[in-house]
């Protein structure tokens, strides 16, 4: 049998996680599988900010990780056995058993993928829950309206920096986005075509998101809440959007984190405020990976990785997404050569 290891919550983080939280383990996995199940060698594992709240035992809109079991989320692989005829040996599939280099899943718990479209990491980056969360939230959540001014927080991450060229796609006149130094906000100027860059570590964050929009904003995209969701609300026009997607400011927090003090400027410009899960949203993962699969092919959406390799290197990097390490989508690489 091949040996597989894997990544299991060793104890619950208090703030920040360390190494010492996760525990890495070798299991056997069998070399056939019948009953409708598959076997898959996972190629690349991806890690996101919402695993942090995983790690709390604290009831959430996905069950915490159970401590002493295996680490879950997004990964892509090739079937190495099956025994089912709907998902064949050398097929590549995405699915949810990461944090691991071999899985045995039913087949129904994998969708096979098409990497001659699109190279298989994709499917967990702009092609997958990522790419997806930035088109919801612009066209359900905050929709955005042609000609609207739309700001971005975490806007060099793997959901901001989609979520700028899609605001762009769907008729917004200016898009502005903040991001942690000037490598960041450079990258959002010269790559993923931002009108503004906002430095959040250089200066009052309101002040120049007024100066980046003297008129005030439509639409806002929050990633991080605080202080950021402050600024937006403060800068947000009459009958504006504002989108809750993610909460970068409070991940890691022992005590309660102030909200902003503003709320009733939101009441009086008639704004919404509106949460977002991607996992109420899949029906539009078809209409998604069209749109997107059309916008890479035209050069209208660029994306960028932050890849570190092997599975050992994924608590680090799931480490550095928390603190604002990488660029684009952090992303594990499991097996040498895989693209």
């Amino acid at each position: 049998m091949p040996s597989s290891r894997e990544y299991r919550l060793a104890a619950r983080p208090v703030g920040f996680p360390s190494p010492s939280d996760f525990e890495l383990v070798t299991t056997e996995v069998p070399d056939t599988v019948t009953d409708g199940r598959v076997l898959v060698r996972n190629t690349w594992m991806s890690v996101d900010p919402y695993m942090r709240g995983r790690m709390d035992d604290v009831p959430s809109y996905i069950a915490p990780f159970e401590l002493g079991a295996p680490l879950e989320g997004s990964a892509v692989g090739e079937v190495v056995a099956s025994g089912s005829p709907d998902v064949p040996v050398g097929a590549s599939v995405s699915h949810f058993a990461g944090w691991r280099e071999y899985a045995v899943l039913d087949a129904a718990d994998v969708t096979v993928i098409d990497t001659t479209a699109a190279p298989a990491s994709a499917y967990m980056g702009p092609l997958g829950a990522t790419g997806l969360t930035a088109y919801a939230t612009l066209k359900r959540i905050a929709p955005v309206r042609e000609g609207d001014v739309v700001f971005v927080s975490a806007a060099a991450g793997a959901v901001g920096s989609v979520a700028g060229q899609v605001a762009r796609a769907l008729g917004a006149s200016r898009v502005i986005g903040s991001a942690g130094g000037p490598g960041k906000t450079k990258k959002l100027l010269d790559t993923f075509g931002y009108d503004a860059a906002l430095d959040y570590r250089q200066g009052a964050l309101d002040e120049q998101l007024a100066q980046a929009a003297p008129d005030g904003i439509d639409v806002y995209f929050d990633n991080v809440g605080g202080g950021h969701l402050q600024a937006g609300i403060g800068a947000i026009r009459r009958n504006g959007r504002i989108a809750l997607v993610g909460g970068l400011g409070e991940y890691n927090a022992t005590a309660p984190v102030p909200g902003p003090s503003n709320l009733l400027q939101a009441a009086k410009q008639e704004a919404t405020l509106r949460g977002m899960l991607v996992t109420s949203h899949l029906d539009l993962f078809p209409e998604w990976i069209a749109t997107a699969s059309a916008m890479i092919a035209d050069g209208t959406l660029r994306t960028e990785q932050t890849v570190v390799e092997g599975i050992t290197a994924a608590p680090d990097a799931l480490l550095g997404v928390l603190r604002g390490a990488n660029t684009g989508k952090m992303l594990v690489k499991l097996v040498d050569g895989a693209k």
